[in-house]
């Protein structure tokens, strides 16, 4: 087992920086967290000020939860009024974790018109059955697997894995991105409106799963991605002449420009703090 000590036990909160539906492959049981991020079967707990974890190293860990960012700064460059101040105090020490791009990429295609246990089966029957199997503490884990394995496994065997629709659009970005090795490098170069554009050239990837992708895989901090539920919250709080239920392309874009030059180059920070807020994680997005 290894420790980490953090300065403040409040800059960090791992119960919901892992149960705030950014992350797809954690579960929590008898007090740990078990998941499987990077090719590595991790175990974490937090006891106030301490991590405890196996599976990892110090390094990995701190590069994952983001720990080394100033968190208590970055809250206050986004709590600009009332409504952000409380879910800042309800959700104090969330952090963004940060994610494996492949993965990203395609459980933000498998996330569309569902909720999030749904994107969980998926994700797992993937790895499960394509991914590497590495030892984990409660067993054999698995790995989420290459692209160049799932651009070479058939359309009828990924549709086993409940993807439905979305297999031809795992399939189509599997075979890009076993062809393009350095496509995430690529990307991570890029202006954010132009990563975001390149993220789009994706099938199956709208303004949302680009936006999650940019946040939580390449830490363009300023991305907003809206759901039904953050729509809600906008329209009620800061744009009340939004027309409607619905979320037309129109309103989207609205919404995440007013998102980020409201909330500035943290506005991935405010949509995360407001998202956890509003409710149990595990509606239809």
């Amino acid at each position: 087992m290894t420790t980490i000590t953090l300065h403040d036990d409040r800059s960090f909160d791992l119960d919901r920086t892992l149960s705030c539906g950014q992350a797809f492959r954690w579960e929590k049981a008898d007090g740990w967290w078990q998941g499987v991020s990077c090719g590595r079967a991790v175990r974490i707990r937090q006891d106030a000020n301490r991590l405890t974890f196996e599976g990892a190293d110090a390094g990995f860990v701190r590069a994952y939860f983001q720990l080394d960012q100033d968190l208590p700064a970055i809250l206050a460059s986004i709590d600009r009024d009332p409504i952000i101040g409380a879910a800042i105090q309800e959700c104090r020490g969330l952090r963004l974790v940060r994610q494996q791009p492949w993965e990203c990429l395609i459980s933000y295609i498998c996330a569309t018109n569902t909720n999030i246990p749904a994107v969980k089966r998926r994700v797992a029957l993937m790895a499960e059955r394509y991914g590497k199997p590495i030892d984990g503490h409660s067993g054999t884990a698995h790995a989420f697997p290459e692209p160049e394995v799932l651009a070479e496994t058939s359309h009828a065997d990924l549709w086993d894995c409940k993807l439905g629709y979305r297999t031809d659009y795992v399939c189509e970005a599997a075979a890009y991105v076993a062809e393009h090795p350095d496509w995430a490098e690529r990307v991570a170069a890029l202006p954010f409106e132009e990563a975001r554009r390149a993220l789009m050239q994706f099938t199956g990837v709208g303004p949302k799963a680009a936006d999650c992708v940019l946040l939580f895989a390449f830490g363009f901090f300023e991305a907003f991605p809206v759901d039904v539920w953050i729509r809600r919250i906008v329209a009620e709080t800061y744009l009340p002449d939004l027309s409607g239920k619905g979320c037309t392309p129109a309103e989207y874009e609205r919404i995440r420009r007013f998102s980020r030059d409201y909330f500035g180059e943290y506005a991935g920070y405010a949509q995360e703090y407001l998202y956890c807020a509003r409710g149990p994680a595990s509606r239809p997005g």
